[in-house]
């Protein structure tokens, strides 16, 4: 992931979905890759070494300046591995982000002991852990398929609704004090602000209707 973080000049995130191991330090990997710009998966893999592509697959969405690409990838990974470090304290990895340069990993562990083995592990392998947050939960939840809901996300949504949620979220518009109006929201999509509010309604609507299903 790192080493195709760094052939990528305008890459946002690089997302573990899903990895499988193979013998002697070699992985089968999906990745959900998302980038500023347009890019060629099989020329970017091309040059990996120890890397090649499988399959790739766009993952639509409204913005030209936004794409976003779903890499299958045979992988041999170096020592040390960020999946591997959580699989050998025998932790459930439910999300692992490449973002920024840093990795960020959601992770189910059956107790704080367990957690603190891996968390010593990592910190002791990777020179740097930093915990962000910890919460009790009695469903670990899936093991790295949070990937898939992008893809479930943009095909449950018009067109019209990624475009004025991509511009409401790329313009701050859900930032904490607000960095744009919703005025300057319709502005910006050319649309009147009534249409725009009711799009990101509706929008936001379908994304918990996922979550929670529909209303009675």
């Amino acid at each position: 992931m790192a080493k195709l973080r760094r052939e990528l000049d305008d890459v946002r995130s690089i997302e573990l979905d899903n990895a499988f191991y193979v013998e002697d330090g070699t992985w089968i990997e999906s990745l959900t890759v998302t980038s500023n710009a347009e890019f060629d998966p099989e020329a970017v893999v091309e040059e990996i070494s120890g890397v090649s592509l499988f399959y790739d697959s766009e993952i639509p969405t409204a913005s030209d300046d936004l794409e976003i690409r779903r890499l299958t990838i045979l992988a041999n990974e170096s020592y040390p591995f960020i999946l591997s470090l959580v699989l050998r304290q025998e932790a459930i990895p439910n999300r692992i982000v490449l973002q920024n340069d840093d990795f960020e990993a959601v992770v189910t562990t059956r107790d704080w002991d367990q957690f603190r083995a891996m968390a010593d592990e990592v910190q002791e392998t990777l020179g740097e852990f930093e915990l962000l947050s910890v919460t009790q939960n009695e469903d670990p939840g899936e093991p790295l398929d949070s990937g898939r809901l992008t893809e479930v996300l943009v095909s449950k949504l018009t067109d019209e609704q990624l475009a004025v949620l991509e511009t409401a979220y790329e313009n701050g518009y859900f930032d904490i004090p607000r960095e744009t109006s919703a005025t300057e929201l319709a502005d910006e999509l050319e649309i009147a602000q009534s249409t725009a509010s009711e799009r990101l309604r509706t929008a936001e609507r379908t994304l918990l209707e996922l979550i929670y299903g529909p209303r009675e």
